[in-house]
This record gives C-alpha cells, sequence and structure tokens, in this order.
C-alpha cells in the first residue's frame, strides 16, 4: 500500500516515466532472454534519435537525475528482480530516447576465483546509476557495449 501511496503523490510527469520505465524493464527482461543482447540492444536502438549533439543541452542534470531516481523506483517495485544490465540497458535507452548521448558501459572482474561482471550508463563522464562506486570495482570493456561474442 505504501508504494501505491508513494505513487500517487508523484507528479503527472514522474508517473509516465515510472510507468514507462516498468514497461522498458519487463521489455528487457523478456527481450533479453529470447532475442539476447545484441539483437535486443539493436531494437532499442532503432527506436533512438541518430543526432544526440543537437538535444543533448535540452535537459538539465536534475531533470537527468529525475529520470534516473524514476527508473530505479521502477526496478524496486516491479513484481520480479532486474539486474545491473537490465536497468542499465532501459537508463541508457530512456535517455538517448530523450536526446542525450548516454553510453551503456559493461566491466569485468575476478574476485574470489569468480568471473562477476556489471553495467552502467555514462554521460559525458557522469556515471548514472551504479550505486555510487560500485563501478570503479570492474575494469570497463574498451568498446562501448555492442554485443558479447569472441574473436
Amino acid at each position: 500500500m505504501g508504494s501505491w501511496q508513494t505513487f500517487s503523490r508523484l507528479t503527472a510527469y514522474e508517473r509516465r516515466i515510472s510507468l514507462e520505465a516498468a514497461m522498458g524493464l519487463m521489455s528487457t527482461w523478456v527481450g533479453l532472454r529470447l532475442a539476447g543482447f545484441r539483437r535486443w540492444k539493436s531494437a532499442l536502438e532503432w527506436t533512438v534519435p541518430h543526432n544526440l549533439e543537437v538535444a543533448t543541452a535540452n535537459l538539465s542534470p536534475n531533470e537527468v537525475g529525475n529520470i534516473v531516481r524514476m527508473e530505479a523506483a521502477a526496478a524496486r517495485n516491479l513484481f520480479f528482480s532486474t539486474n545491473c544490465l537490465e536497468q542499465s540497458l532501459v537508463l541508457w535507452w530512456f535517455l538517448r530516447r530523450r536526446g542525450i548521448a548516454a553510453d551503456l558501459r559493461v566491466g569485468a572482474r575476478k574476485a574470489a576465483n569468480r568471473f562477476e561482471a556489471h553495467a552502467w550508463v555514462e554521460c559525458s563522464g557522469t556515471v548514472w546509476n551504479s550505486g555510487g562506486e560500485d563501478h570503479l570495482h570492474f575494469v570497463p570493456f574498451e568498446e562501448q557495449a555492442t554485443g558479447i561474442g569472441t574473436n
């Protein structure tokens, strides 16, 4: 009940962002499992403008922060759990749809003989969704996250 009360206190713009984020997260959860990373990311890219430099100045850092906050809240309140890749793909898509030249980053590390990976979104050197400094413990791949494969 508390989540609904909080949702009802949001502005119409914030509610729209939250609902759009929830739909994006659900679609991405399914899309990654059915189509895979490369094809799903390509499908998302198809829906974003190609000239991002013009629109980047139109959103203030506060507005971007609000989008990040609404997307994170939607992820927390879904009926299933999402991971950092799903959340980062949706945030990357959100920002790019609004004309912001955001980059999806993926990094890896080896900890206690286990391979671990982490995804996050950067824009002009600022990390928007990595829970503080989580991304600093991962070595980012040199290329932007476009596909996972072997040479």
